[in-house]
């Protein structure tokens, strides 16, 4: 019952069948159209909407330790059927992040608030946990930070955006989604307002927990807007990913009200170009 609950309240087109099978299913709406898909037949549109949805959720999940390979993300989503040996979390994971997918299908046409931020926190954040200190579905409202290793090989804490600089660190950031028209960006410039949104969330940190995976939803919002295919991190290049935001909010410094969500837009051109790599596999799925 524990599951169930946990599924139901996580987004509403999940279900439990029984203790054996858990269900994905598309909420009944019609299947996005993208300028990438136009000439394709409806059944090759559909198994590319499907194998992009696989990719992206299998690997921003494995980028925050998920276990689950690609071709169990394929079959669980796909066939509803659990993995054995495989803890339930990492089945909740996988589920919540296609549901997140769904969410961002179904805001194309709106402007974007933090309802849409909320509500992807929610659908991602499937593990129930009662403490005031990590609210569900709302900003973070206690300090949070990490630490890494810097180029002298010192450790170094990094500290994110304080709970009460979060309202107006993020209505810039979503002000921003908002402004980015369809004509604004294309396949070959796509990748820098990708990594722009990106990096500011995952600057700003603004929730307690699963920021890395509403960064890669949110960027990817102004490409599926303007008819493009997401950009998908590989979780081969963790290492790298991680090391460069590391670099970058070292760089730029703790952000507040007075420094705004991107402080020095030119310390971001060597994520840019580690986006506009990973780009490449999208392509290659589109052009094939």
């Amino acid at each position: 019952m524990l599951l169930v609950s946990v599924l139901k309240r996580a987004f509403d087109h999940i279900e439990i069948k029984s203790q054996s099978k858990l269900v994905y299913e598309r909420q009944h709406t019609q299947q996005p159209s993208f300028d990438f898909l136009t000439g394709l037949t409806e059944s090759r549109q559909t198994a590319i909407i499907k194998e992009l949805r696989d990719l992206w959720t299998h690997n921003s999940t494995a980028l925050e330790g998920n276990t689950l390979t690609l071709g169990d993300t394929h079959f669980i989503l796909e066939e509803g059927i659990t993995i054995s040996g495989k803890p339930i979390k990492d089945h909740q994971e996988i589920m919540g992040h296609a549901g997140a997918i769904e969410i961002l299908y179904q805001s194309l046409n709106q402007t974007v608030t933090n309802e849409l931020c909320f509500a992807l926190h929610k659908a991602i954040q499937t593990e129930i946990i009662y403490d005031i200190d990590k609210p569900y579905g709302a900003w973070k409202n206690r300090p949070n930070g990490t630490y890494t290793v810097g180029s002298d090989n010192i450790p170094i804490y990094l500290e994110y955006a304080l709970p009460q600089h979060i309202p107006t660190l993020m209505s810039e950031v979503i002000a921003t989604i908002n402004d980015v028209k369809k004509g604004d960006i294309n396949v070959d410039n796509a990748h820098k307002c990708y990594a722009k949104i990106h990096m500011a969330i995952a600057h700003i940190h603004p929730f307690w927990d699963g920021n890395g995976r509403i960064a890669r939803l949110l960027a990817n919002l102004p490409l599926l807007k303007s008819g493009l295919p997401p950009i998908i991190i590989p979780t081969e290049t963790r290492r790298e990913y991680i090391q460069l935001l590391a670099a970058y909010e070292m760089a730029a410094g703790p952000l507040d009200n007075k420094s705004g969500a991107w402080p020095n837009l030119q310390l971001m051109k060597n994520f840019e170009d580690f986006c506009f790599e990973c780009y490449k596999q999208t392509k290659q799925i589109i052009s094939a």
